[in-house]
């Protein structure tokens, strides 16, 4: 048995959270803040079967897209200020980070 973490944009968890439950998986989400972007994201606690362990990432991957996005950056105070940049940069967003690990042991109550 795996415990597949995934972490998405809050934009695709409802679209994921869909698609897992027609695929009939269980998932406990939970909401995130990304470090980066300090943007909302959800992430996905999902216990799966080794042998399904593909199926579950290839609906994550189908349903976690990537995307560009402009981000203003916030200036810094008290730090290098020749390194700032005063406008929008494009950045990509979006997609998921999914960690795959190993349980010792699975119990439902």
């Amino acid at each position: 048995m795996k415990l597949v973490i995934a972490v998405v944009q809050d934009k695709d968890s409802h679209r994921l959270s869909s698609a897992l439950v027609k695929a009939n998986f269980r998932a406990t989400k939970l909401s995130s803040t990304g470090g980066f972007l300090k943007a909302g994201n959800t992430t996905f606690l999902i216990g799966v079967e080794d042998s399904r362990v593909d199926e579950v990432l290839q609906i994550i991957k189908d349903n976690g897209k990537a995307r560009k996005q402009l981000v203003s950056p916030v200036s810094p105070l008290g730090g290098n200020a020749e390194s700032y940049v005063p406008f929008p940069v494009e950045v990509q967003v979006g997609g998921a980070t999914v960690f795959v690990l190993p349980i010792e042991q699975f119990q439902q109550f």
